[in-house]
């Protein structure tokens, strides 16, 4: 008899320090990149289980020593604390040969995620959370950190990409798509000056997206961050306008119909308000440079999409083809939006942060 998908999964658990005994498994399909499982005990959520997607992130010792690295910083009363869970020889990961790698985490009870909000009191914690988060791995020293997706956020680089594509897309696919290839040429000049500009680095969580934050079922009080597969270095914007693109605009990633697009000021200035509770922790230039961030993330997103839409879907996962061109548009249409509230974001910012002396 063939062995099923979950007694293969619980033969892989078998290999980390947990009691013995056959678990139920729940696929979670929150994410586009890895294989995520909630491991449970009957009804009782115990565990998160993972399996790294390699084609995305190949350096796997990389990346599982920059998650231990940052966890052993993010303890505080005000931030919930994940652990990993070893495996029988000691080691953050298991090597299933074939199989790949795994990692296994604590499960924190009671919690959810949201993948939009209208809340103010959810866009106000998630921007307390992401300032705690900061503050917590200032100290961190940075020279630890690899690079897990090198050149991640490096606009120069996904220009590059968005230009070989272009190179060798499908005719139709480059008719289909003509308007977002002219907003796109048109955008990268504008943002040229934000990639070249002289900032602090900083360990960065680069994928600070509303539904990689949990919160408390029960009070809406953010929890902590989810998904450190992309801490390394970064700079602060990056995880601003990225928070930003999934708070400030209450649609769906790809949606289609984009008059349900907006830009919310009072779920803006939320997440400004709950940054501002960590006290002063940016300098001066970085506040200056935050509502670019909220340009740059929605468009380098959408600059990705596009580019995976041009190559034919190979990086993103899709359920219909031309999926990637949607979440292009409507990137580009929140970009647009942002582009418009530059002025706005920017006496916000400088009105609620304080910054370091």
């Amino acid at each position: 008899m063939m062995a099923t998908k979950n007694d293969t999964i619980n033969g892989v658990l078998g290999n980390f320090r947990i009691e013995p005994k056959e678990y139920q498994l729940q696929t979670i399909n929150q994410g586009y990149i890895n294989d995520t499982y909630l491991v449970m005990d009957g009804t009782t959520p115990l565990y998160i289980f993972q399996r790294i997607n390699q084609n995305v992130f190949q350096d796997v010792k990389g990346i599982m020593d920059n998650i231990e690295d940052a966890f052993s910083y993010l303890v505080d009363p005000s931030y919930s604390t994940i652990e990993l869970v070893k495996t029988k020889s000691g080691a953050t990961y298991f090597n299933e040969e074939e199989g790949g790698y795994w990692r296994l985490m604590t499960y924190i009870g009671n919690s959810t995620a949201h993948n939009t909000t209208t809340d103010t009191k959810i866009a106000q914690e998630a921007g307390r959370i992401v300032g705690k988060f900061h503050q917590l791995l200032a100290d961190a020293s940075i020279e630890n950190y690899v690079d897990t997706i090198p050149r991640f956020h490096d606009l120069s680089l996904r220009q590059q990409q968005f230009e070989e594509a272009l190179g060798n897309a499908d005719p139709k696919k480059l008719d289909i798509s003509k308007d977002a290839i002219v907003f796109a040429k048109n955008t990268l000049e504008k943002l040229k000056a934000l990639n070249s500009a002289e900032l602090p680095l900083r360990v960065c969580h680069n994928d600070t997206k509303l539904n990689n934050i949990l919160f408390s079922k029960e009070e809406n009080k953010a929890l902590c961050l989810i998904d450190l597969d992309t801490v390394m270095k970064g700079y602060f914007y990056y995880d601003f306008g990225d928070a930003i693109r999934t708070i400030a605009n209450t649609a769906n990633e790809d949606e289609q119909d984009h008059s349900k697009i907006t830009f919310e000021k009072n779920l803006f200035e939320a997440f400004v308000e709950g940054l501002s509770v960590n006290g002063a922790f940016l300098t001066k230039d970085e506040i200056s440079l935050l509502p670019w961030g909220a340009v740059f993330m929605p468009f380098i997103h959408g600059l990705r999409a596009l580019t995976d839409y041009l190559n034919n879907n190979i990086y993103y996962k899709v359920s219909y083809e031309n999926q990637n061109l949607d979440r292009c548009l409507s990137l580009f249409d929140f970009t647009k939006k942002a582009l418009l509230q530059i002025d706005y974001m920017q006496e916000v910012v400088e009105n609620k942060l304080v910054p370091i002396q």
